[in-house]
């Protein structure tokens, strides 16, 4: 996939569902412990999302960290909104924040804490 191509399906993914994360691996069998701890803390919310396997396509692999021009992966997306990758998440999770912000983007969730 090239990179243009890349591009386009970033977009139309982030554009088609609410909570998007690009990930190494699955929700059911991450592969980085990085992109665990994201879907652990999108679980735990009970955040319903779409994820996307980076390690499946190399075009997309790269193309995702200059689509946001961020070098790591995961990457959360939240109504199209870039929010960050492991680090970022982690301590907005911490600090009520990332619940906060699903809440207030109006995404249904099932666990308010």
């Amino acid at each position: 996939m090239s990179e243009a191509a890349a591009h386009e399906a970033i977009k139309k993914t982030i554009e088609s569902n609410d909570v998007v994360l690009f990930m190494k691996g699955t929700a059911k069998f991450p592969q980085c412990g990085f992109s665990a701890q994201v879907a652990q803390i999108l679980n735990h919310l009970g955040v319903p999302y779409k994820d996307v396997n980076v390690l499946e396509d190399q075009g997309l692999r790269e193309g995702i960290k200059s689509f946001t021009n961020w070098p790591t992966i995961p990457q959360l997306y939240v109504k199209g909104e870039f929010i960050g990758g492991c680090d970022i998440v982690r301590e907005m999770f911490q600090a009520g924040e990332l619940h906060d912000l699903i809440h207030q983007k109006g995404i249904a969730h099932t666990n308010h804490g």
